[in-house]
């Protein structure tokens, strides 16, 4: 059987680290920025651990 190729969008959007964990980062933080507050652009500004639901799926396409 053939080796899968990796998604390269996940690939972008994903890291893996030391422990096995999955991190992202927050959406909502490309534009129409004016009308959201400081604290919650800083919040949406920093990685994220993904979700068990999600790991399997995510894990398979990096």
């Amino acid at each position: 059987m053939p080796k899968l190729k990796t998604k390269s969008g996940s690939k972008k959007r994903f890291k893996k680290t030391d422990n096995g964990h999955i991190k992202r980062k927050c959406a909502f933080k490309n534009h129409l920025l004016t009308k959201k507050s400081k604290k919650r652009k800083r919040n949406l500004s920093k990685f994220f651990l993904l979700k068990n639901s999600d790991k399997k799926n995510v894990k398979k396409q990096i």
